[in-house]
């Protein structure tokens, strides 16, 4: 699945987006209940204050009863000190939860992302993925329940305000209830424009964060063909979209504000002409008008920047329907139903007929039978793009084949379970990526269970002990995002030890020592020797010295498997393929050593 291709369909089902989300809130449900309950007297406590100044007006201002004119503004500040303090513990346990729900969310997605398959990543940019899995929660989870509460604290508060309105008249509580659910109205019209928008800004952000991703991860090659101007213009023209996307939305939606405040100032000076002449005619006493005015005004506040609130409500959904979703995305590659564990390979590894396309009816893979007996070396070599990196990829079931079957001891890998599966594979690439941290913590990652005798056994096969010892920390050596402190031997012999920790029966090279120089190519192999005594090894090489000692050795050429042999049987065959191939990697080497 795309993820930019996002459609956030059930943005405005409310009853489907509880129910989702329930789960994530269930186990904090007590606190975020208690939360709710504060909010209440937090809201109601306006119509407290609203309807303190009728007495104050009637029977202070007017009537000159002062004890009241002590204790009503004593009471008012001793209620607003109240109020206070319960919004200050409203804010404390929404914060709190929606910073649980928050992590809770962002931890289940994580887990699903982890789970993801190969194919998955190679549809979707590091920074649409960042701002789905990161962005969108935050936007999400925190703001719900904040937003919630707030609308919950003001629907209260104008239930409390209503009824103060109406005590003191309930003519003109009528007149300005109408008012009110007037201009309401004008918000029920804007969320398809909403969610249009909020969906356009996530790609739009996505896009933004993929220029920042790889400007930082590309910087040599940016400075060495001097795109800077070019990597900034690109992310000018995003920055431009996202304004023009932002400003679209503001010119549909931005106009309710003003006009939810005309209609209010309308109900308010509707409300004043008919209130005065209620006093006037001795129906209504001022202390009942000034109470009810102020209520109203109380209750028109929140209706005059109900624009920007709804707005932000209206994208909390959209993202928060864009989250639910990714809990929905299932990978390509995943256990089936009756899959099984192995315990050990008797037998070996065999390719049956294998076809495979990343792109449909474009073969990649064109009927490919090869086998490795346990303790055997397989070679794959060939033209760059014949497919030799997709039958790596296919054993430990990075991508599934199209037609065929790839094999362990005669079962389908499609019916072992994937972690079984992997546990008895280890991969080591050209491009091996480290992680940030130690030497030590890379190296584990083989086996988090390995002794130091087992660190310190690995360490003298891979011959890392080599630059070591050149290191203050030795293995506890920093060695930055990616491992960018080591170089590209060091970091290749760093995976090779990690292969070694985890000890599995069969290994893949993928032109493990390509990217190396002649030096770095030596320790490396002595290294890669190491690593494949006693294990069914594939290796796919483009240096064919590498590989002359293979059992087999593999052909591809256009996705078919077109020579396999030994390597004599291959150099013995006229025009061959191999054979080639070695003419043009050696011919003039052997000819110089030969003199």
């Amino acid at each position: 699945m795309k993820l930019k291709d996002t459609l956030a369909a059930n943005s405005f089902d409310y009853a489907y987006l509880t129910k989702r989300i329930y789960k994530y809130i269930k186990p904090y449900l007590f606190r975020i209940i208690l939360g709710f309950l504060i909010a209440l007297p937090v809201g109601a406590l306006d119509g407290v204050i609203a309807y303190a100044l009728k007495p104050y007006m009637d029977e202070v201002l007017i009537k000159k009863n002062m004890l009241l004119a002590y204790i009503i503004p004593f009471g008012i500040v001793a209620f607003a000190a109240l109020q206070g303090l319960l919004r200050y513990l409203n804010d404390y346990l929404t914060n709190w939860t929606g910073q649980k729900v928050t992590n809770d969310v962002k931890l289940g997605l994580f887990k699903k992302l982890v789970q993801m398959d190969a194919k998955f990543y190679d549809e979707n940019s590091s920074g649409i993925i960042l701002t789905r899995y990161l962005t969108d929660p935050d936007t999400a989870s925190k703001g719900i329940l904040d937003n919630l509460k707030a609308l919950m604290s003001s629907g209260i508060g104008a239930l409390a305000l209503i009824g103060v309105m109406l005590y003191n008249s309930w003519e003109l509580a009528l007149v300005g209830v109408i008012v009110l659910c007037i201009a309401f109205l004008p918000a029920a019209i804007i969320r398809k424009r909403i969610k249009s928008a909020s969906n356009k800004t996530m790609k739009i952000g996505g896009n933004i964060m993929t220029d920042f991703n790889e400007t930082t991860q590309g910087n040599k090659i940016v400075a060495s063909y001097n795109l800077a101007d070019y990597q900034f213009s690109k992310f000018s023209k995003e920055i431009r979209d996202s304004f023009d996307v932002n400003m679209s939305l503001v010119k549909r939606v931005a106009w309710m504000s003003p006009i939810m405040y005309t209609i209010a100032s309308v109900g308010i000076a509707i409300v004043m002409a008919f209130g005065t002449y209620l006093v006037l005619s001795g129906r209504m006493t001022s202390g009942s008008l000034l109470s009810f005015v102020t209520s109203l005004l109380l209750l028109y506040k929140p209706v005059k920047t109900l624009g920007n609130t709804l707005t932000t409500l209206q994208t909390i959904f959209v993202s928060l329907c864009r989250t639910l979703e990714l809990f929905d995305i299932e990978p390509d590659i995943k256990d089936n139903e009756n899959a099984v564990g192995i315990d050990e390979i008797k037998e070996g590894v065999s390719l049956e007929n294998v076809c495979f396309e990343y792109v449909k009816d474009t073969p990649v893979l064109k009927n490919i039978n090869l086998s490795a007996k346990v303790g055997e070396t397989v070679a794959i070599v060939g033209n760059s793009g014949g497919g030799k990196t997709t039958i790596a990829n296919l054993i430990p079931r990075f991508y599934d084949v199209t037609s065929g079957a790839v094999k362990i001891d005669g079962v389908d890998i499609r019916n072992i379970k994937i972690d079984s599966l992997r546990y008895h594979i280890s991969v080591v690439f050209q491009d091996n990526f480290l992680f940030s941290g130690t030497i030590k913590e890379n190296l584990l990652m083989g086996n988090f269970d390995a002794t130091e005798e087992d660190l310190e056994k690995v360490i003298q096969a891979a011959h890392i002990d080599e630059f070591l010892s050149e290191m203050p920390e030795g293995l506890d050596t920093e060695i930055g995002e990616r491992g960018t402190t080591l170089s590209g031997g060091q970091r290749q012999r760093v995976a090779i030890a990690r292969a070694m920790l985890k000890d599995s029966p069969i290994i893949i090279l993928d032109e493990a020592t390509s990217a190396l120089d002649n030096k770095s190519e030596a320790v490396v192999q002595k290294a890669l020797d190491n690593l494949m005594q006693n294990k069914t090894v594939f290796v796919i090489a483009h240096r064919l010295s590498t590989i002359k000692n293979a059992d087999k050795i593999a052909v591809i050429n256009e996705g078919e498997l077109v020579e396999l042999g030994t390597h004599d049987e291959l150099l013995a065959k006229e025009n061959g393929f191999y054979k080639r191939l070695y003419e043009m990697q050696f011919a003039k080497k052997d000819a110089v050593l030969a003199e």
